[in-house]
């Protein structure tokens, strides 16, 4: 991943299992009042959460959970409410593209907050077949057991 990203909140660790991802990009999110307090907090949870471009060329975050905050009070907001993200209009017309073909997917993999917002990491990922996440397996397992043997030849 890019550097400079800030320190992340939360991370998508799934996302790379699920999905080849090609490309990223950052985009900013619209967040409400009490919504950026329970993001600094922590409590927000990547796991089922997809983005997708609407009809009017907009992309949004679906299914993004952010607790609610505790002194919210009635100021509080909806937890998995649909939320815009704020991308180039370059980057947006490139993304409609991709995403037309077959098994591609806008992926969020990480939230973390740079300058004071909130940005989250997206990712144009292609779905990975069973036979695929197999052999990633094969391969960490493969990785590890060779750094296990140098680390015990060394000793």
């Amino acid at each position: 991943m890019p550097k400079g990203h800030g320190k992340a909140i939360t991370q998508n660790k799934k996302a790379s299992h699920d999905y080849l991802i090609e490309e990223t990009y950052e985009a900013g999110i619209v967040l409400q009042g009490t919504e950026i307090k329970s993001l600094r907090n922590g409590r927000v949870n990547l796991k089922d959460s997809h983005a997708r471009i609407d009809r009017r060329g907009e992309v949004q975050l679906i299914n993004l959970h952010i607790a609610e905050y505790e002194q919210g009070n009635r100021y509080n907001h909806d937890p998995t409410r649909t939320r815009k993200l704020l991308l180039h209009r370059k980057e947006i017309d490139k993304l409609i593209g991709l995403t037309q073909q077959q098994g591609y997917a806008l992926i969020p993999l990480k939230i973390y907050i740079k300058n004071g917002f909130a940005k989250v990491l997206i990712g144009l990922g292609k779905g990975k077949k069973k036979y695929d996440k197999r052999e990633d397996l094969k391969r960490k397992q493969m990785k590890r057991d060779v750094d296990r043997a140098i680390k015990e030849h060394v000793k």
